[in-house]
């Protein structure tokens, strides 16, 4: 197998990253070592940068549409990695999920409407319905054998109080789990009965960990197509969050009309030149550098556990099913989330994001983005072994 080395990587500082350049203005100071947010420290599969460089080289860079090419190969994708055949027609381009997501909720809900998702859940789920002055509707999940589930009871009893829409996030961030097929159908089933449509965000989707697999949940039913829009980027999958590009899935002509509609209304008709040709290149090109980095991800996982087991016993890891993004549990401290924060930052030195953040179901944890080389991570974990010594 091709093997590329995530070992070596550029210096991100002095890049406007937001992860490194960010600190001061995020934690109150800029020497502490960023393991935030849901960005990796590696550059993309050569290939995307090959064509990028061309792109450039051709020193033109006028308006630019989405043509055929891009759509067979996010259809390619879809087919070759998640088992589910779309259509190109299906298709509609946003520069990011957030804004995919905002612009959903404007075209199919109306203001004063309840949105319902998990809790704790990814925060742009939270904000996104508030400022667009929509009710948040929270169904928490429940912890069983160290892992999320869903509170099926709980989960029903809200979509009863006038939901008109669900936000899914699966794989889940931050907690990191797969769905399985029966969850997604309970889901799914659910919502047809009490008709609440379904944005599912699985921007996750390619981060899976084996022996977990990952199901578009649009893919499991011919009539889920009829009420789910599925949301999907590069941009995780990759490391092109700057390149601005991702994918909706709507294959219902009605809703892909007024979502495409009010994306007229917003005045956003296309991807930006290198967004189109990132999106392209990564899938058709950067399955065997995935494959790569999942293996090397998989590594730095199984580090993160056996230090925390063998140095720091009080912390538990969740075992994360997908994505790059461990999900601690500093509840055994016995300290409050501030006091936790206080130690990372001032003590150990180290930027996590802490629990609350996505929900007070959250709180007694932090997230911990491990997307770095080896090296990053070791002194990561000598920074957190050293905020609690």
């Amino acid at each position: 197998m091709w093997v590329h080395n995530f070992d070596k990587v550029p210096n991100r500082k002095g890049t406007s990253s937001v992860k490194w350049d960010m600190t001061k203005t995020v934690f109150g100071r800029d020497d502490v070592l960023p393991m935030w947010v849901a960005d990796m420290d590696f550059p993309p599969p050569p290939q995307v940068i090959d064509a990028l460089k061309a792109r450039l080289s051709h020193g033109i860079f006028g308006y630019t549409f989405t043509g055929e090419p891009l759509g067979e190969a996010v259809s390619a994708w879809m087919k070759d990695r998640h088992n589910w055949e779309i259509r190109k027609s299906w298709l509609l381009y946003s520069s990011g999920i957030v804004p995919a997501i905002a612009t959903i909720i404007n075209a199919l809900t109306e203001k004063g409407d309840a949105v319902l998702m998990h809790s704790p859940v990814y925060t742009p789920f939270f904000s996104l319905v508030e400022k667009n002055e929509r009710v948040v509707k929270k169904s928490p999940l429940k912890m069983k054998d160290g892992q999320y589930v869903v509170d099926f009871e709980k989960f029903e009893e809200s979509l009863q109080q006038g939901v008109k829409l669900f936000l899914l996030c699966s794989p889940h961030n931050p907690g990191g789990r797969v769905w399985k097929q029966d969850e997604l159908v309970k889901m799914a089933e659910l919502c047809q009965k009490y008709n609440v449509l379904i944005v599912s965000d699985e921007i996750h989707a390619d981060l899976v960990h084996k022996p977990n697999k990952h199901i578009p949940v649009s893919s499991i039913k011919n009539e889920f197509e009829d009420f789910i829009l599925t949301l999907i980027a590069p941009s995780k999958t990759f490391n092109i969050a700057g390149l601005q590009a991702s994918a909706m899935i709507i294959p219902n002509q009605k809703l892909r009309e007024k979502v495409a509609e009010e994306q007229q209304k917003q005045g956003v008709f296309t991807l930006n030149t290198f967004g189109v040709v990132g999106m392209e290149t990564a899938y058709l090109y950067g399955g065997e550098w995935l494959d790569s980095l999942l293996s090397y991800l998989q590594e730095n996982i199984r580090l993160v556990k056996s230090f925390v087991e063998k140095e720091l016993p009080e912390l538990t890891v969740m075992e994360p099913e997908a994505t790059y993004l461990l999900w601690i549990d500093f509840s055994q401290l016995g300290k409050s989330e501030k006091e936790l924060e206080d130690l990372l930052l001032n003590k150990g030195k180290l930027a996590l994001e802490p629990g609350t953040k996505y929900g007070k179901d959250g709180d007694g944890f932090f997230r911990m983005n491990i997307a770095c080389t080896r090296e990053t991570l070791k002194e990561g974990l000598a920074r957190l072994k050293k905020a609690f010594s």
